[in-house]
């Protein structure tokens, strides 16, 4: 059978991408390698009993649209708000900062009077700076060395939109783009506390610390969520994150998409420059009119294709392509819940985010133990508990704990002899598991004695499990010369490759990372105007 269409993939990007070809009225195949859809936005009974979000685990990016065009809550998507973020501190003190506008700004009053006025105006400039940048998502990344018109129009109307904006906001603009996270918090905040656990979401999934430039651009990336129209809202997937692919999932198949899981692609068919199909690992070939990746550039290129098929300056671009997977997971199945000294016993604040981000010095050498070849010692950790908020995933008076951790380095070194080497995580990760959790008993001393079974995740389990190279969780770091008209290769930005009738859909594209679906979508958008 001949399809109009094959995605490589059933992540959320490449589900949504056929969900939208086939709405159009293609025929579409989509070819998963594992058992079980979602990519990295997957649920997994990794314990009997306890269902996991093994790898993303919360939910903010995801396009209105998309949720609109593809009816997603009738086919079972329900988003659960995550009622802000708690930091315990070593004093025993914390930071607690909630949904609540005015809880949080009374609560950084506590810290400092003048960081709760600088809260305030440092909201309505991110929201102004969210407004600029949001509708870049859905573009087409025009190319600037091309003379087509429509590319030059969409710079023009970028530049015509920065011109409107008031001064202070252009300042700031420019100031995202180019400056640290921490830099850029200074600007507005004197609580250390406070910038160091806002700078962590200028971090995540980057091999830089909150002190590199560059990182104040993806705390705006992060910033720029929403859930039913409240900005800067984050939420859990009812049923983890998988429940939310799998929701794509129904709607894909509703407008006829054929899925098949466990149906690993080993080449992607060329004739006279022109993709013609795949081949699976099992030796069928299968015929298709256009070929859309929603895998990485190294696997695409470097492993599904034979270079000597592209033009060289494009693979050494790919081969440029930086990855450096930077972060791990540590899931936990508890017995009970967490006792934070700051807080005891349970309450409100261990139904949002908990983070180890005590302070900018604590990030920063967090970062100097990865430019050496280590796992942190003490790291930055992002958790949240779903089971208080979604009992459904885990058996009655048990919980499930989601531990985000950087930094984790993909290439470890060797102590004594500088080589680094991937497979040293074999020997190192329960090590790492261990640190993580002595990072969270310095706040929560009883959490060594309620932990029934763990998980523990190192970016080269990422990279063998869920094919993400290097373990990066964004197919690629979401830093300045990887971004727009750059992502993934220059010339090569807007899903489109050197391969006619092949394109990419997935976060190594523009917009990049997150559980987003716009590259998905913005892809099919650029396939149904051209094929």
């Amino acid at each position: 059978m001949r399809y109009d269409a094959i995605v490589i993939g059933g992540g959320h990007n490449g589900l949504t991408c056929a969900a939208y070809l086939a709405r159009a009225g293609r025929k579409v195949l989509v070819l998963e390698r594992r058992h079980v859809l979602g990519g990295a936005a997957v649920t997994e009974e990794v314990f009997p009993g306890f269902k996991f979000s093994v790898c993303s685990y919360v939910v903010s990016l995801l396009r209105p649209e998309i949720i609109r065009d593809l009816d997603l809550p009738r086919h079972g998507m329900e988003l659960l708000p995550l009622d802000g973020t708690m930091t315990p501190m070593p004093n025993g003190d914390y930071l607690w900062r909630v949904n609540d506008h005015y809880k949080t700004r009374r609560e950084i009053a506590r810290h400092s009077r003048l960081d709760a006025e600088a809260y305030d105006e440092y909201g309505k400039a991110m929201i102004e700076m969210g407004r600029f940048a949001k509708p870049i998502l859905g573009m087409l990344p025009p190319d600037p060395t091309s003379l087509d018109p429509r590319g030059l129009l969409g710079l023009l109307s970028m530049g015509n939109r920065f011109r409107g904006m008031r001064f202070h906001d252009r300042v700031n603009q420019v100031q995202l783009l180019t400056m640290s996270a921490v830099d850029f918090l200074d600007q507005w905040f004197e609580t250390d506390v406070l910038k160091a656990t806002m700078s962590a979401s200028g971090i995540i999934g980057t091999f830089l610390g909150v002190r590199s430039p560059g990182t104040a651009y993806v705390l705006l990336h992060h910033y720029m969520g929403e859930i039913d129209g409240a900005f800067r809202s984050w939420g859990l997937s009812r049923g983890g994150t998988g429940a939310l692919s799998n929701a794509i999932a129904a709607a894909a198949r509703e407008h006829g998409v054929e899925i098949r899981t466990q149906a690993p692609v080993s080449r992607i068919l060329t004739k006279n420059g022109r993709a013609t199909g795949v081949v699976l690992e099992n030796g069928d070939e299968i015929g298709a009119t256009v070929v859309v990746s929603s895998v990485d550039p190294n696997l695409t290129f470097l492993k599904f294709m034979d270079e000597r098929e592209l033009p060289g300056e494009f693979v050494a671009g790919v081969r440029r392509y930086k990855f450096r997977g930077s972060s791990g997971k540590v899931n936990l199945a508890l017995d009970a819940l967490p006792d934070f000294t700051c807080l005891p016993g349970p309450g409100p604040h261990l139904r949002g985010a908990i983070s180890i981000s005590p302070s900018i010095d604590y990030m920063e050498r967090a970062y100097d133990d990865a430019k050496y070849g280590q796992f942190s010692r003490r790291p930055y950790i992002d958790m949240v508990i779903p089971s208080l908020t979604d009992p459904s995933v885990a058996p009655p008076g048990k919980h499930v704990m989601s531990c985000f951790v950087q930094y984790a380095p993909y290439d470890l070194r060797e102590p004594g002899t500088g080589s680094r080497e991937p497979l040293l995580w074999d020997q190192q990760r329960e090590a790492f598991g261990d640190a993580v959790i002595d990072a969270i008993a310095q706040y929560a001393p009883n959490i060594r004695n309620i932990i029934l079974h763990r998980q523990v995740l190192t970016p080269l389990d990422i990279e063998r499990e869920f094919g993400l190279t290097e373990g990066n969780i964004f197919q690629g770091e979401l830093t300045l010369e990887q971004l727009f008209f750059l992502r993934p290769v220059p010339g090569y930005a807007r899903y489109s490759t050197p391969i006619d009738r092949l394109y990419m859909c997935g976060s190594a594209t523009h917009p990049g990372g997150g559980i987003m679906g716009a590259p998905g979508k913005n892809a099919a958008d650029r396939i149904l105007r051209t094929s």
